[in-house]
């Protein structure tokens, strides 16, 4: 901790998800301060520096390394491909790590890394971030009520108009990088599934690459079987010019459809913090609505949370309480992933075995 009781972060990666999501979120949180940025960008190094300036900037991973024992807690926010050589590097040196999702590229990563958090006694979770967006946890309130009485489809879609392809990982790398749209969009997709309904049986899915000039993924569909009975259907996709809902939850009482994306991430590319007032808050006319047919009425969304992530992350630091997110749930997130890729190449369903 630093002179005022602040556990001190090492963030590795300036990107979209350090500079967006994680380094505005660390600096938001009182418990937290952000004490080293790693980016081998000059452009990106003048950009902590100026928003950050309390901050030590590291050129690569090995400086950061070497002050591992002044470090409470690092960040692992850089491409996919790397996330799982940092993360064990951190946990040998014996620091907590928060690591960006996708875990990991592969499943048996995942595992490795969870064995070895739990050898060394380490913390380790996931930032499935998505778990705290205001229409997943208004979904998970009318859940609890049974408002829709007994489910048995949920609707997921995260979709774009990306028409022109872009010469990076997300776009051209293969599965050793986690490249594609079922990687990067469909682990929340997949996750808030889970979340929702529980463990699933079978997965069926459909993957294209409908753009010019792009080697992964960027049209997938995937569907899940949950052990509960329930269907899980998602949709991701960055050639999609006219988006369908967010949500749509059937259930034998009534229905919730939701259109558009929560608002904090595009508050945090803005600069606001979850510390302003009307945080995570959407307006009566982006609600979703309830009901039956012509009967349906608009149902008030309830705040985004995103902070709630680093606050849970704190309560692990300071009390050993188990973390936000369990990263057993993103392993098993990973193993549909890969279950899906299967289906995807063969046309089959594929059985998954149960986890517990």
């Amino acid at each position: 901790m630093d002179s005022e009781g602040r556990f001190r972060v090492g963030l590795f990666g300036y990107g979209l998800a350090g500079s967006a999501f994680h380094a505005p979120l660390i600096a938001a949180q009182p418990r937290l301060r952000l004490d080293a940025v790693v980016t081998s960008s000059g452009q990106r190094a003048e950009q902590v520096a100026s928003r950050y300036p309390e901050a030590h900037v590291h050129s690569d991973a090995t400086e950061l390394f070497r002050r591992a024992d002044e470090l409470d807690l690092v960040v692992v926010a850089t491409p996919n491909s790397s996330h799982a050589e940092l993360t064990a590097r951190a946990l040998d040196a014996g620091v907590p790590v928060v690591v960006d999702k996708p875990f990991t590229p592969t499943a048996a990563e995942a595992r490795e890394l969870i064995s070895r958090a739990a050898d060394r006694g380490v913390p380790l979770t996931v930032f499935q971030n998505r778990r705290w967006d205001n229409d997943m946890i208004t979904v998970r309130e009318l859940l609890d009520s049974d408002a829709l009485g007994r489910v048995h489809r949920f609707e997921s879609r995260f979709e774009r108009w990306v028409p022109e392809a872009k010469d990076s990982w997300r776009d051209q790398g293969g599965p050793g990088e986690a490249g594609g749209v079922l990687y990067d969009l469909g682990s929340h997709l997949i996750d808030q599934a889970l979340c929702l309904f529980g463990d699933v049986e079978s997965v069926y899915a459909e993957m294209d690459t409908v753009r010019p000039e792009v080697a992964a993924d960027d049209d997938t569909f995937v569907a899940l079987r949950h052990t509960g009975g329930q269907h899980s259907h998602l949709w991701v996709s960055k050639l999609a010019a006219q988006q369908g809902p967010r949500f749509r939850v059937l259930g034998d009482r009534a229905a919730f459809t939701k259109y558009g994306l929560d608002p904090q991430e595009a508050a945090l590319r803005q600069g606001s913090l979850p510390d302003e007032q009307g945080w995570g808050e959407e307006p009566r006319e982006n609600w979703g609505s309830i009901g039956v047919g012509p009967e349906a009425r608009p149902h008030p969304s309830s705040p985004g949370r995103y902070q709630d992530f680093y606050a849970g992350v704190v309560r692990t630091l300071e009390s050993g309480l188990a973390p936000p997110v369990d990263p057993a749930d993103s392993l098993r997130g990973l193993e549909v992933i890969e279950a899906a890729r299967r289906s995807a190449a063969d046309g089959s369903v594929v059985t998954l075995p149960r986890t517990r």
